[in-house]
């Protein structure tokens, strides 16, 4: 300890003085750098994931949690399409099972018995999302399922798709199946080799008919193709635990980019993300500007039972007298703040991951 002698207790009030000048120049330093920081995730601020992709180089023009492994939901589509016309004829026709005809919730509408070509089915599944029309691909395609399922792993691993693994090709909720929104990309990029794909996933609406003249309306689940003239398809997903998804490709003067969302917290949510996504891709291509990819999160969320837009509090095991997990009611509001600001800002990444 310091002892000042009487003379110079003047000094004290300077030395106090200095302190709290230091004090406070170091705290405004430190916010300064958190805000530039926090800055980055204003785009796609609440979605879990989220990946601008140059479609020509295969680069990453603008990440968030780009590896973080999420819930497909309904991009699991694509992929089942694309499995589909690398294994069978457009004018196939496909009878569709009991099975696929009872597969809820959302569905085209087909019954069993139905006898429909797999170029209608792909554009039920894409176009819609139909659940049975995805079902149907795969049993008459594979014979069962399990067998299409394997075909669909297998090609996610040939285009480069490591951190995916599909379960079903509809992407309804059980338990195994993950993806990236890197992983995401790369599948909707190598979609767009095939025109026909191309075509249905920017169809806006369209009906389409079974052998037996039965007629089914279709309408795209993808909404930015009604007032975003810049997109050129796209596939959208959703189910509780994996919140709302999208995986879509835009065009501006001969440049295309890939984007792909998962997890954002609401319909809404997701497509002015994705409009903003798409704003900051092209802009970060267009001005040569440096990628930026970055991590908030790093740890899987597959094991939630259900989706929250909060980003979840890692927090300690607080344990209670009969031993159960819990948090404790007595953490304040300050302290949960400071353990989210934790949790969300302690991985950076400041270069591009290349694709």
């Amino acid at each position: 300890m310091i002892k000042f002698r009487r003379k110079n207790k003047h000094c004290l009030p300077l030395i106090y003085l200095v302190i709290s000048i230091c004090f406070l120049f170091f705290s405004d330093l430190t916010l300064a750098s958190d805000s530039l920081y926090i800055n980055k995730s204003v785009i796609a601020a609440q979605t879990k994931a989220a990946v601008a992709m140059d479609v020509s180089t295969g680069n990453i023009l603008y990440g968030k949690n780009p590896d973080l492994k999420c819930l497909p939901a309904s991009t699991t589509k694509l992929m089942t399409a694309i499995v589909s016309i690398e294994n069978a004829e457009l004018n196939d026709v496909i009878t569709v099972s009991k099975n696929a005809s009872n597969v809820s919730p959302h569905k085209a509408g087909f019954r069993a018995g139905d006898k429909v070509t797999v170029e209608k089915l792909l554009y039920a599944a894409l176009i819609s999302s139909a659940n049975d029309a995805a079902v149907a691909l795969a049993e008459g395609i594979s014979g069962s399922v399990p067998e299409f399922v394997e075909l669909m792993n297998r090609k996610a691993a040939q285009i480069g798709a490591n951190n995916t693994r599909f379960i079903n090709p509809n992407g309804l909720p059980g338990h195994g199946q993950y993806i990236t929104a890197s992983d995401l990309s790369k599948i909707m990029k190598y979609a767009l080799r095939y025109p026909i794909l191309k075509e249905i996933i920017g169809t806006r609406f369209t009906e389409i008919s079974t052998l037996d003249g039965t007629s089914i309306l279709l309408r795209n689940t993808n909404k930015l193709l009604w007032y975003d003239e810049d997109i050129i398809g796209g596939k959208t997903g959703y189910t509780r635990r994996a919140g709302h998804c999208f995986v879509g490709a835009a065009e501006r003067e001969n440049d295309k980019i890939i984007i792909a969302l998962l997890g954002s917290p609401s319909r809404n949510d997701l497509w002015k993300q994705s409009e903003t996504l798409i704003d900051k891709g092209f802009e970060i291509k267009e001005n040569s500007d440096e990628p930026v990819v970055y991590c908030t999160q790093t740890k899987s969320l597959l094991k939630k039972s259900s989706y929250n837009h909060k980003t979840k509090i890692l927090s300690k095991k607080i344990t209670t007298r009969t031993g159960k997990r819990s948090i404790s009611r007595k953490y304040n509001k300050r302290n949960k703040d400071q353990i989210l600001a934790y949790n969300n800002y302690k991985y950076k990444k400041n270069s591009a991951d290349k694709i």
